[in-house]
């Protein structure tokens, strides 16, 4: 009996116990891995079927589970870093184990592994997109003529400026993107509300993070940027309005520029189909509660 109650209790502490796979998510990365003896698998198809079948077991046995991106390249600077042996699962074990602090991970919510790896692969390039984004305006540094931090200063005009958008936003959900062209690489930044069932608006921290660091950038480096919001409300059409930024504010687009902007890919450039029942439209007016002095900037 007394064996019995030890297995029993021994069962309940391991679903007690939170996991993380570390998931190759494309057959380039999985190649990298093969170069490893103790890396037993020969085809990323049948890896991917074998990992989808562990989440399940775990799911089953009531365990949590965390997904994260293994990256072959990280792996092996990790492991001579810390002069670990690359070619035993140990190493693989501690180097999944820190992923969950440092990298792009997600928690598995019964979602097939085809599903997960788009979801994932979105992940780590917001938190790219935020770190490159974080870094450029920390390193800024301070306004030649005033002396204040230029990306301290374009991070709270930013703040406010977002805190305007939501301000004077009809009521509903809203999916806002921000993009900043001039930079070495277009970056993006999205960011979704809706309201509590009290009229408050709801948002992601970390989403509100990366969009309004991305949109400092746009504000602390003069490039060209805008934002675009489609606000989506029970039993009306969906609207889609934007704004340009210029300096340090936004300045409101045409319907038919929203059109252009939202039928665009912003990275490509192609052409997007436009969506039938959707208003394409001037954004509400956000007010004028510009500073009296203009945001530091950092000149190119």
């Amino acid at each position: 009996m007394a064996h019995t109650d030890q297995r029993t209790m021994r069962r309940a502490l391991r679903s007690e116990i939170a996991g993380t796979i570390g998931l190759l998510t494309d057959e380039h990365d999985f190649r990298a891995m093969r170069r490893y003896p103790s890396f037993t698998f020969d085809d990323h198809t049948t890896y991917l079927r074998q990992v989808e079948a562990v989440l399940k077991t775990r799911a089953a046995q009531g365990s949590h589970t965390t997904v994260a991106l293994f990256d072959p390249e990280e792996y092996a600077e990790y492991c001579t870093a810390n002069g670990l042996d690359p070619d035993l699962p140990s190493s693989r074990t501690r180097f999944t184990a820190e992923l969950t602090t440092k990298g792009s991970a997600l928690p598995y919510e019964g979602q097939p592994v085809t599903d997960l790896i788009p979801a994932l692969v979105d992940e780590a390039v917001r938190q790219a997109t935020w770190e490159y984004a974080a870094t450029l305006l920390a390193h800024l540094g301070a306004c030649a003529s005033c002396g204040e931090d230029i990306g301290r200063a374009a991070f709270a005009r930013a703040s406010a400026l977002l805190a305007r958008i939501l301000d004077t936003a009809p009521p509903g959900s809203h999916h806002l993107v921000c993009s900043v062209t001039g930079t070495p690489e277009t970056l993006l930044a999205a960011l979704h509300t809706d309201d509590d069932p009290q009229g408050a608006t709801r948002l992601d921290e970390a989403e509100t993070l990366e969009f309004t660091t991305v949109l400092a950038v746009g504000i602390a480096t003069s490039s060209p940027g805008g934002l675009v919001m489609r606000t989506t409300t029970p039993g009306a059409t969906d609207r889609v309005y934007g704004w340009r930024l210029r300096d340090d504010d936004l300045h409101p687009l045409t319907a038919a520029e929203v059109f252009d902007a939202y039928c665009t890919d912003i990275v490509s450039g192609d052409l997007i189909g436009p969506e039938s029942d959707v208003d394409y439209t001037t954004p509400p007016d956000l007010g004028d509660d510009a500073p009296d002095t203009p945001t530091p900037r950092h000149h190119h």
